[in-house]
């Protein structure tokens, strides 16, 4: 599978055909499948800390997430094929999964977030089954020390034979629970996919398919939250790092 280094985080560079396919292929494997989607955010933070960014060159696959990725591959004249988005990757498996009747459980978000997205979702879909959902505030061995809500939680992913795990915390701390519990769970996918959860549960909305396609995805979230402007400044920082560095990608 050939791929794009975009200051060192390897990035799959396929399309949405590949991506279904690579997809099928994990849902019938015998082993955890990590799914990461970086946008320019969370490349530039991994550009800050080499462990970062070694935690999200590990996962099985890694998507462009972010139009700024696209826009810097064909600056360096690497052009990605595609924006392979975690939402959309997230429907595809809702949609694999109703095809396949799989199990799926939903861990993040604020209290009934993931209970709301559960709901919507079997509602939708009618032959998947979402076995079990919790939301994403709970000790963990991140903050220091594991609780037993945390390892009961793991056990129910488990026992309930969940087979696609959505991971809603928000990045680093999905990305870094999904690395650390990644021998502990049992699924055949697991995907950290941040705010998905909030949009299946009707409490968040996607931007409308014009800002999606001119790749303006990013202004319509500054827009209905300003408070996103400090992260935001990161996608200007991110096209001038790229303009300045001829090795930026490779």
């Amino acid at each position: 599978m050939k791929k794009v280094k975009i200051f060192g985080v390897e990035i799959q560079n396929i399309d949405a055909k590949e991506n279904e396919e690579i997809l099928r292929k994990f849902l019938k494997s015998d082993k955890l499948n990590r799914i990461y989607t970086p946008n320019t955010e969370i490349v530039m933070a991994a550009k800050r800390d080499e462990n970062l960014k070694n935690l999200i060159n590990s996962a099985d696959l890694v998507l462009c997430d972010g139009i700024g990725l696209v826009y810097a591959s064909k600056i360096r004249n690497k052009p990605i094929k595609e924006r392979v988005t975690g939402f959309d990757t997230s429907i595809k498996l809702l949609e694999l999964a109703d095809e396949m009747g799989l199990n799926l459980y939903f861990l993040g978000g604020k209290e009934g977030v993931a209970r709301e997205a559960a709901q919507n979702v079997s509602e939708k879909y009618k032959n998947l089954n979402v076995v079990g959902y919790h939301n994403g505030y709970f000790n963990s061995k991140l903050d220091g020390e594991s609780s037993r809500e945390e390892e009961k939680i793991i056990d129910d992913i488990n026992k309930l034979g969940a087979d696609i795990v959505f991971v809603g915390f928000g990045f680093p701390r999905q990305e870094k629970w999904i690395d650390l519990h990644k021998d502990d769970i049992n699924a055949k996918v697991i995907i950290g996919n941040g705010g998905v959860l909030d949009i299946l549960s009707g409490r968040a909305n996607r931007a409308p398919d014009i800002f999606i396609k001119l790749g303006l995805e990013w202004l319509y979230r500054l827009i209905s939250n300003p408070s996103r402007i400090k992260r935001q400044i990161d996608l200007p920082k991110f096209l001038l790092a790229v303009l300045r560095d001829k090795n930026s990608v490779e």
